[in-house]
């Protein structure tokens, strides 16, 4: 009797998840005056290892990934990269790095040589707002 409730149970969750594949998600409304910035290093900077950035954010609110709550997300800072497709989630990679914690700085040790810094505010599933919650790009050179 388990077996047959189980096995409708796991086709439902086949279909369900094979319908969300089938394309792009649709990105979360951003609210108006929505707005991220880097205060720390500012534009132009010459730093050495580690590198601290410091997040600000006006307009919505932080929250750690996972966590469903109106205007509210929390920080990616994309490092030498631009600003991902938008309907699908945000990369997890050395380009792409996730402040799901909802922490509001971080800490990098980043090669020697010009970098470029871009803070993106995902949703509680790492889906960029539309239109994107970004800051303006930086750029720093650590020496």
């Amino acid at each position: 009797m388990k077996k047959a409730l189980w096995l409708p149970a796991l086709a439902l969750f086949a279909c369900v998840g094979a319908a969300a594949g089938d394309g792009p998600l649709t990105p979360p409304k951003a609210p108006a005056d929505a707005a991220a910035y880097i205060i720390e290093p500012q534009d132009g900077a010459v730093v050495t290892n580690p590198v601290t950035v410091v997040f600000s954010l006006k307009g919505m609110g932080v929250a750690p990934a996972g966590v469903v709550h109106a205007d509210t997300g929390h920080f990616h800072l994309l490092v030498d990269a631009g600003l991902p497709p938008q309907g699908a989630p945000i990369p997890k990679d050395a380009q792409h790095l996730h402040f799901g914690g909802g922490q509001i700085q971080a800490t990098l040790t980043l090669v020697p040589g010009k970098h470029t810094l871009q803070l993106l505010m995902g949703d509680a599933n790492h889906l960029s707002f539309d239109p994107p919650v970004a800051s303006k790009v930086i750029t720093i050179t650590v020496k």
